[in-house]
């Protein structure tokens, strides 16, 4: 047997070739117009069509934060608050100092600007150091934030 002696078990069957004259008609069987119908036509592929449907935002991912973190003056705590009183962000949420976010707490952090005139137990709740200087300096006293 020589190389040129093989032959495939199956027969090749070659792709009709439309629309290059002969007795095909004006069409060549492709139907009427559109994208079926031109010459190297292709489907475009379904992923493609959904992800350009996808919002394209701008802005670098990593700045959105999942959390804020609410501030809060300590001058708004002597309106507030009464002598001997807790400050937890549960306790400034119920008089209206910060707001729920997606029904959760979120975490709280004293700012020093204002005046205390009350001795106040701090807990749960992140400070400046003119914060718990003022807090201090007033009497109350500042239990340490858990992780």
């Amino acid at each position: 047997m020589q190389l040129n002696e093989l032959k495939p078990k199956t027969a090749r069957k070659t792709k009709k070739r439309v629309g290059r004259g002969g007795k095909r008609g004006t069409f060549s069987g492709r139907g009427t117009k559109g994208q079926k119908a031109r010459a190297g036509h292709r489907i475009r592929p379904e992923m493609r069509d959904i992800i350009k449907k996808i919002p394209k935002l701008r802005g670098y991912r990593s700045k959105i934060r999942s959390h804020r973190i609410a501030v809060v003056n300590i001058g708004a705590l002597n309106k507030h608050f009464q002598d001997g009183e807790t400050v937890t962000p549960e306790a400034l949420a119920k008089k209206g100092l910060l707001h729920r976010r997606g029904g959760k707490i979120p975490e709280v952090k004293l700012l020093g600007s204002g005046e205390v005139g009350r001795k106040l137990l701090v807990k749960n709740c992140q400070l400046s150091a003119t914060a718990k200087t003022q807090i201090e300096k007033a009497g109350g006293s500042v239990a340490v934030k858990m992780p």
